[in-house]
């Protein structure tokens, strides 16, 4: 099998180190809580994968050059991660709501969701059920990417100029693919290690409630943008 691996290597990791959809999910997740974190990076691996298979048996190909096809995944992906930044602007919100109440209340009365309420401040940092927790990461990260159609288009375009002629394409293609997707592994899962030590700065409501409403709507406009991208 002869492809170009030094060429190869150089885009995969200039595509990953350039943020987008998939890096703001990734770390918006691991600042919740790092098993969130590396639920996300696996959940966008796996869309990685779905893209892969598909362009080896041509459903790529049919998407690429039908322009349906091709809006409807791609307004799709955009209104998923509209739904995301929607979610998280609205969180926020109304933790702070929650957090004026508690303050309102006159004082020796119970106060349940406040500032020093710990089962608040767990939920407010994401230290939820792990399993909760991994379910909805990987959930983000897969609809992130497979509703990602500039992912599909990726192994149609530009991960063949990386194949000889003198092999099977197929095999090549397949190879190239999965070592993008191992490369990917790892690298988000060096910045899950290093987003997470922002939970600790997240946890006073105030910056929280900053980097909620910036992710979200860091999210819409991203939705917005893909789905107006000729």
């Amino acid at each position: 099998m002869s492809v170009d691996l030094v060429g190869f290597l150089g885009v995969v990791l200039v595509a990953y180190v350039v943020p987008g959809p998939d890096f703001l999910v990734v770390v918006r997740s691991a600042t919740e809580h790092p098993v969130k974190g590396r639920a996300a990076a696996l959940g966008a691996q796996t869309g990685l994968c779905v893209h892969m298979v598909a362009a080896a048996i041509g459903l790529s190909l049919i998407a690429a050059r039908s322009p349906v096809v091709y809006d409807a995944i791609k307004l799709l992906g955009a209104a998923y991660l509209v739904y995301l930044g929607i979610r998280a602007v609205l969180a926020a919100r109304r933790a702070a709501h929650e957090r004026r109440a508690a303050h309102e209340r006159p004082a020796g009365r119970e106060v349940t969701g406040g500032p020093h309420d710990t089962s608040a401040l767990r939920a407010s940092t994401g230290d939820g059920p792990t399993r909760g927790r991994w379910r909805s990461g990987f959930a983000q990260g897969f609809f992130t990417n497979v509703l990602n159609p500039k992912a599909a288009l990726f192994f149609l375009s530009i991960l063949p100029q990386f194949v000889h002629g003198g092999g099977s394409a197929t095999r090549q293609i397949f190879f190239l693919g999965i070592l993008d997707v191992l490369i990917g592994v790892v690298y988000w899962f060096v910045l899950v290690a290093v987003a997470a030590r922002l939970r600790a700065l997240l946890a006073r409501p105030k910056i929280r409630y900053r980097w909620d409403l910036t992710t979200g709507w860091l999210f819409i406009a991203i939705g917005i943008g893909v789905a107006a991208a000729s």
